[in-house]
Order: C-alpha cells, then structure tokens, then sequence
C-alpha cells in the first residue's frame, strides 16, 4: 500500500460515514427531527455563512486568547513549581482545588467581575486550559534522570542551562500532549462562556437553535465547533510534529 493510499483512507472513511448518514437520515429516521440529512446541514450552513462565519470567528478568537494565556500561565506555573519545591508544596494544592469547581459555577463569577463582554469568555477558557499544562510541565520538567543533571552539574552549568539545555527539551513531548488537551478544553470553555450572555459567537447560536428547537441549525453549529476543534488540534499537533519531533525517546 502506497503511502498516498494510506494518506487517504481517513478521507474515504469519513465520505462513505457521510453518504451512510445522508441515507440512514433522509430515508430510515425522521427528518429535520432526530438526525437530519447531510445535504440539510451543509445547505443550511451556506444560506446561513455571514452569521454563521462571525460567530466562528468569535469563537475563535475567545479560545485563542483563553488558550494562550493559559498555556503561557500553566508553563510558568509548571517550572515555577518543578524549580521551587517549597512554593509546589505551598501553592499546587491550590490549583488542585480550584479544577475542583464546576466550570457553570465558575463561570457565574467571571461574568459578574468581567461583565458580558469578550474578556470573561477568554477567562473561562484559560480557567479550563491552565491546569493541565501546569500539571504535564511540572512532572516533564521532573522526569528527567538525575544522573543527567548530576553530569551536567560536575561540568559546571548553572540550574538556568540546565533548564534549558535538559529539563526544558526532556519536558517538550509530555507539554506538547498537554497543549492538545488544553485547545480543545479551551473551546469548550468559550463556548460555554457565551452561554452567559452574549449576542456573537457559537455557543450563543447554539442556545438559540435549540430554544427554537431548529435541529438543521443546531447540526450546523455543531459541525461548525466540530471544525473549529479539529482546526486547532491539527495546528498544535503539527506545531508538535515539527518542531518536538524527538517525541518520548530522550
């Protein structure tokens, strides 16, 4: 088998789900009521873009911000708490905690310090991103052999190069599996942000859809937070293919 071939076996596995859908809907369950057609959705999406293309990028925008200044928090946090064993000891219980409060409850809190604007969806989604970053930098930045850092110590580096030059590159693959987990619970968070209270975004047209009780609208946006995920989960996932290509094996 060729590897174009291989290459393209995803794509004819998610055709022929497609055309099995499109078939099973139109002809064996209820139309517009349970599932509908593949054909409704995708019509309903083009008659829809102008609305349906401002709330992606909305959305977007509000799980970009929410993922960046988590992960950027969650790093720090990682090898503030792997360098400084008295502030993991004082302060990571703390954060153990706080993943401990549903995120409908916290979420109620941000829209009353943030209001209802943009700034208190990108809060709930670094609320939902920080913690797992945190948690992958501290133990990758730990995992790494003592006997190494031992060795770079008798050739003199100081804990900054040994950071850089060891702990940091050891720690890349289990930071990268974080950040996968982190853009999708970073979409979540924006999403469920906009259930708040906004006029823009997709979480907003989903509510919408389902008070109206539009099935094909409501299929819609879900299959538009379907490509907005797996937009983003490929970028990071190439991110880390190219550049952390050394993966487990250091």
């Amino acid at each position: 088998m060729t590897e174009w071939q291989v290459k393209c076996q995803p794509l004819a596995a998610l055709c022929a789900a497609l055309i099995l859908w499109e078939i099973l809907a139109r002809y064996y369950a209820t139309p517009f009521q349970v599932i509908p057609p593949v054909s409704a959705i995708l019509s309903d999406m083009v008659g829809s873009g102008d609305v349906l293309v401002r709330g992606f990028l909305r959305t977007l925008l509000e799980t970009l911000l929410g993922f960046v200044l988590g992960a950027l928090f969650g790093f720090a946090m990682g090898a503030i708490f792997a360098e400084v064993r008295i502030f993991e000891k004082m302060f990571f219980p703390l954060f153990v905690v706080s993943q401990t409060i549903p995120v409908i409850a916290f979420g109620a809190l941000v829209v009353i310090w943030f209001g209802n604007g943009i700034m208190s969806k990108v809060m709930i989604a670094f609320y939902l991103t920080f913690f797992p970053v945190t948690v992958n930098t501290h133990r990758g930045l730990l995992s790494v052999d003592q006997q190494r850092v031992d060795l770079f110590r008798s050739f003199g580096a100081t804990t900054w190069r040994i950071f850089w030059t060891l702990r940091l590159p050891f720690a890349l693959p289990t930071i990268m599996a974080a950040l996968l987990l982190g853009v999708s619970l970073s979409l979540i968070g924006a999403i469920v942000g906009e259930w708040f209270g906004d006029t823009v975004g997709l979480g907003v047209m989903l509510v919408q859809a389902m008070y109206a009780e539009n099935m094909v609208r409501l299929w819609s946006i879900i299959v538009s937070c379907g490509l907005l995920g797996t937009g983003l989960y490929g970028v990071i996932a190439w991110v880390g293919r190219r550049y952390v290509w050394w993966g487990g094996e250091l």
